[in-house]
């Protein structure tokens, strides 16, 4: 009796669970659809920002290295020889021309003046007497009262006299010009350095050390050089029609200085070395550069910004746009009118500020992708947005919902705990 009673009552529990595992059939195959449609749909596509390319006019300059050379330089050397008395400038000051610098011992040469100054009127005095003996002579030789010999001999002695006379007027010059030589003056005006002699120095004609060295600072020369690659290709590019060349009055020099400042003034160009060096195999450019403060001093390390032409349709990408391939060569991510990612390869001609001047490889409206890169492959579809109009600091955009995949896992578990359940009232 017993055991009939617990058959009859384990039979309606196991028709409960039947029942229980038929219903859940449906949800066990029904799973496989969301599945099916998660699998279809795929990632979405990537978010990447770009850059309309327009083609515009720029003009194309470039930065030569450079050093700053007086526009002139005197070593001031004496011209005689003597013991230095004087020093009458002050080191490191600006001079004129003519200003005297040093007085060297003038007493001997002021002597040596004086006594070619008797010389000149004794010669004088001798050319007077011979000049009155050979008149009287001519004189008398109508009346035969002398020989030929006698009048030929005078006029002889007249024409040397007159000789000797000019012989010392020329030593008077040349002791006039060594006593003016004692005062050493300056041949142009500038900024004088140091005195390489003091006062009690003895100074020779003949040495090759300068006493002090003149530099002429305002204006100042630039001598900046140019390779010969550069010279050329500027050069077909301007016969081609690629480039306009640059108006030379709206086209100044720029210079940067050795601790990357800009210098104030604009300057000009003046000329090209027309002779290539054989070492370096470059030329050199020369500009010139007002200097009324003195800022720019001889032998300064510069660079000098030069605008070489105006490129009329000049296409410029963002340098952050341009990667390398495993070969090299640049290249950049494209995106077409139909959101396909394509790979180009570029030929890149320099950087313009932070951007990069392309000549082959891109056209004039091409989306270059210069924010998520990473995430763009060539042939993937993208979505993409314009770098320009993006705010600095924007939230990234929402995800969109996976609905396939969340429905499908509820229908498991409950589909598990229920075949659980049923195995278990099974035993």
């Amino acid at each position: 009796m017993v055991g009939n009673t617990q058959a009859r009552s384990i039979a309606p529990a196991r028709a409960v669970l039947a029942s229980a595992a038929i219903a859940a059939l449906p949800l066990l195959f029904g799973c496989g659809e969301p599945k099916a449609e998660a699998a279809n749909a795929g990632p979405p596509p990537a978010e990447v920002k770009v850059v309309t390319i327009r083609a515009q006019q720029v003009a194309l300059a470039t930065e030569l290295p450079g050093r700053t050379t007086p526009r002139r330089v005197a070593e001031v050397r004496p011209q005689v020889t003597g013991v230095v008395l004087q020093r009458l400038f002050t080191e490191g000051s600006e001079v004129q021309a003519g200003q005297q610098l040093y007085q060297i011992d003038a007493r001997s040469y002021q002597a040596a003046y004086d006594s070619a100054l008797a010389a000149l009127e004794r010669a004088k005095a001798t050319q007077t007497s011979a000049s009155q003996l050979a008149e009287r002579y001519r004189s008398l030789i109508s009346a035969a009262a002398i020989s030929r010999q006698q009048l030929d001999d005078a006029a002889a002695a007249e024409g040397q006299a007159r000789a000797d006379v000019a012989a010392a007027e020329a030593a008077v010059e040349s002791a006039h010009i060594n006593l003016v030589y004692t005062r050493v003056l300056s041949p142009i005006s500038g900024r004088i350095g140091r005195s390489a002699i003091t006062e009690g120095a003895l100074v020779t004609a003949s040495q090759t050390a300068p006493l002090a060295t003149v530099q002429q600072l305002d204006p100042i020369y630039v001598d900046v050089t140019q390779s010969t690659t550069q010279l050329l290709r500027l050069q077909r590019a301007l016969a081609s029609g690629e480039l306009r060349g640059a108006d030379a009055d709206q086209a100044p020099v720029r210079l940067t200085l050795e601790d990357g400042s800009e210098y104030a003034s604009p300057g000009r160009l003046l000329f090209s070395e027309t002779t290539v060096d054989p070492g370096t195999g470059s030329v050199t450019l020369r500009a010139v550069f007002p200097n009324p403060k003195r800022q720019l001093l001889p032998g300064m390390f510069v660079h000098a910004r030069l605008v070489e032409g105006v490129d009329a349709r000049a296409l410029l990408v963002p340098q952050q746009g341009v990667a390398r391939n495993q070969q090299g060569q640049p290249m950049a991510l494209v995106v077409d009118a139909a959101g396909k990612v394509e790979q180009r390869n570029l030929t890149v001609d320099r950087a313009v500020g932070d951007q990069w001047l392309v000549r082959d490889g891109l056209h004039d409206g091409d989306q270059v992708i210069v924010e998520g890169v990473q995430r763009a492959r060539p042939g993937s579809t993208v979505h993409a947005t314009e770098a320009a109009g993006a705010a600095d600091g924007a939230p990234a955009a929402p995800q969109p919902p996976r609905p396939a995949a969340a429905a499908g896992a509820a229908p498991r578990a409950e589909t598990a705990a229920l075949a659980g359940e049923a195995k278990g009232a099974g035993k």
